[in-house]
């Protein structure tokens, strides 16, 4: 018999976290929406306004004394917006993590250019500097495998709008394997380009698209969040 799980009521939007739409939340996950700009986790300069302190703020409901809290899965960078989930026991996120790999994970994206290719999969290993910075070597023992595969969906004479399917999680790879590419993603302020970037106002990268399995019902569960209109209206941008 397969088990059930209940599905909380999802609170009015003037209750929800500020920079979060809840998705989804029952209890062992909590799936939402993150703003560019926020935060996943804390860091040694910002500790509060973060998806991570903002849920656990929000499970407590307002008691301090609550043990209620949410356990980070995986991470977004701020500056992307889009689906985060988080467990809400430990166990949840365990299984989560051990699952992680086999999950199926979409981003858009609006990159600068016209790719000569229109689909294809992106291959590398990845390591980082000393000043966090990612890049792609040709050594496999001193790097991380990396894959991205992408489909063009849109493009102009700027901009080329991207399906991506993350099929490894590394640190910042979508961004570096199309800034490597000739082709970074519009906004980006570590790996573009800053002369294309004019009068563009944020990284335009959005995690769009997850599928997971359930850490108690083991229920295929999807989660989806649409492009921001920020991309579409940069793709009519002449």
């Amino acid at each position: 018999m397969q088990k059930t799980q209940k599905k909380f009521k999802m609170p009015p939007k003037r209750f929800q976290p500020k920079g979060l739409n809840i998705l989804y939340e029952d209890h062992y996950i909590l799936v939402v929406e993150k703003r560019s700009g926020l935060l996943s986790v804390s860091t040694d300069k910002i500790k509060e306004n973060t998806a991570h302190y903002l849920l656990n703020d929000y499970v407590k409901k307002g008691n301090s004394k609550s043990r209620s809290r949410v356990f980070i899965v995986h991470r977004l960078d701020r500056d992307t917006s889009g689906i985060l989930i988080f467990a809400k026991t430990e166990q949840a996120k365990l299984f989560l993590q051990s699952e992680w790999e086999q999950f199926e994970k979409k981003y858009y994206a609006v990159v600068h250019g016209l790719l000569h290719e229109k689909e294809g999969l992106i291959t590398s290993y990845l390591a980082e500097n000393s000043i966090h910075r990612v890049y792609s070597i040709s050594n496999p023992e001193k790097g991380k495998l990396a894959k991205t595969r992408y489909q063009v969906i849109r493009e102009t004479s700027r901009f080329s709008l991207l399906l991506i399917e993350l099929l490894t999680g590394r640190k910042n790879q979508i961004r570096v394997h199309f800034s490597e590419a000739g082709h970074p993603v519009a906004g980006d302020r570590v790996y573009g380009d800053k002369e294309r970037d004019k009068g563009i106002n944020r990284l335009t990268l959005h995690a769009t698209y997850m599928t997971i399995i359930h850490p108690f019902t083991k229920e295929k569960m999807t989660f989806e969040s649409p492009a921001p209109v920020y991309f579409k209206s940069l793709m009519y941008r002449k």
